[in-house]
């Protein structure tokens, strides 16, 4: 059976796969996750529903693979020797576009998260839980280097607050956040936090 599985999955070239999830983002941004439908998906792709549900499963799935296909590679790969140098160069990942994007998509989903625990479930499994192991790598790491003491408090923080200072930016500013901002977010908030010098 999960060969079976395999086999049907593979007909989607990757060009096609990038192509799909583009559109669902499009989707994503301009009507948000309760009014996106696979209908919509299908129509705005000449995708069959049923390749799109036998590919994916279903809207969370799919909405999810999307937003994670956004990720520029792994964040456990970054080590620049220095956790302020791996936050800054994490950061350098994306430009003031690519986060005003982000934040259409942030928008997309938030609410959504409340009412749809199939959505809740997917994006915890897919991408908040293995972007926290990556981080708790990179975090590790400093503390093996000795810039964090293994004891800090804030260690168990660090997604809360990188989360937080892009959530707030968009919820209160009504406005996407710039790497300039996020940088000296980092520097005023999240290194002091973590009890690493930034100087």
């Amino acid at each position: 059976m999960a060969e079976a599985a395999t086999v049907r999955r593979s007909r989607i070239t990757p060009e096609r796969e990038a192509e799909l999830y583009e559109a669902v983002l499009d989707l994503l941004r301009e009507v948000g996750y309760d009014a996106l439908t696979m209908d919509a998906v299908a129509t705005r792709t000449r995708s069959s529903k049923a390749t799109l549900y036998r590919q994916w499963g279903g809207k969370a799935e799919l909405v999810v693979k999307a937003i994670r296909s956004t990720k520029p590679g792994q964040v456990a790969d970054v080590d620049t020797g220095s956790l302020r140098g791996d936050l800054h160069c994490l950061l350098a990942r994306e430009d003031d576009c690519t986060m005003e994007r982000n934040s259409a998509l942030m928008r997309g989903v938030a609410m959504a998260l409340h009412k749809n625990p199939d959505l809740r479930q997917a994006l915890r499994d897919q991408l908040i839980e293995p972007e926290m192991a990556e981080f708790r790598r990179v975090l590790q790491r400093a503390v093996d280097r000795g810039e964090i003491r293994a004891d800090c408090p804030a260690l168990d923080f660090l997604v809360h607050m990188m989360v937080g200072g892009f959530a707030t930016t968009v919820l209160l500013d009504e406005k996407p956040p710039t790497r300039t901002f996020l940088t000296s977010y980092i520097d005023a908030v999240i290194l002091p936090a973590l009890g690493v010098s930034t100087s």
